[in-house]
């Protein structure tokens, strides 16, 4: 291997970290942020269960 492949191969194993660290950093936050809505309730689906609000009733045409 030369000079010039380990630079290169250091170089993208640089970038690889620090993507790593990047990636790590981004879950850490997402996991803090979903424990924080779940403890005050700010869960964006509300009223999951049950009938849909809107429904619609299809009639068909008679004569006229």
């Amino acid at each position: 291997m030369t000079d010039a492949d380990r630079k290169a191969s250091r170089a993208r194993g640089d970038a690889k970290a620090k993507f790593r660290e990047a990636l790590e950093r981004k879950r850490n936050h997402q996991a803090d942020r979903a424990a924080d809505s779940e403890a005050h309730g700010a869960s964006k689906i509300h009223g999951e269960h049950g009938a849909a609000g809107n429904n619609r009733m299809f009639r068909r045409k008679s004569g006229g």
